[in-house]
């Protein structure tokens, strides 16, 4: 499996491959459709991230979590998993990555500390 290099995650010095995870996390029956980007952390440099479009009812993070650890070696399991109603995407269905790093970019810089 060959992943772009800005689809790969460094985390605590492993590179992790989106795409990897990804095909893990769409095999859960409550997912639609799951992107897996990087985002900024203070331990491990990049914290894996999981944006998921749920099918029906969102269920519990920490159920994902498990799902993906059961599958995936430590270091790939996600450290966090958003949810949203759909993700940012061209015509064709290709998931803008891009995109929705800077969107939760903004989300997280517009929070409050």
């Amino acid at each position: 499996m060959v992943d772009r290099l800005k689809d790969i995650v460094k985390s605590g010095g492993e590179n992790v491959s989106s795409l990897r995870v990804e095909s893990v996390l769409v095999q859960h029956p409550a997912v639609a459709q799951a992107a897996v980007v990087g985002l900024p952390d203070e331990r491990w440099g990049e914290a894996v991230t999981a944006v998921i479009v749920p099918r029906g009812q969102a269920p519990d993070p920490a159920e994902i979590i498990a799902y993906a650890r059961e599958h995936l070696a430590g270091f790939e399991t996600p450290k966090h998993v958003i949810y949203r109603d759909e993700l940012p995407s061209t015509v064709g269905g290709k998931i803008l990555k891009y995109k929705l790093r800077q969107g939760l970019a903004d989300e997280s810089s517009a929070s409050p500390s």
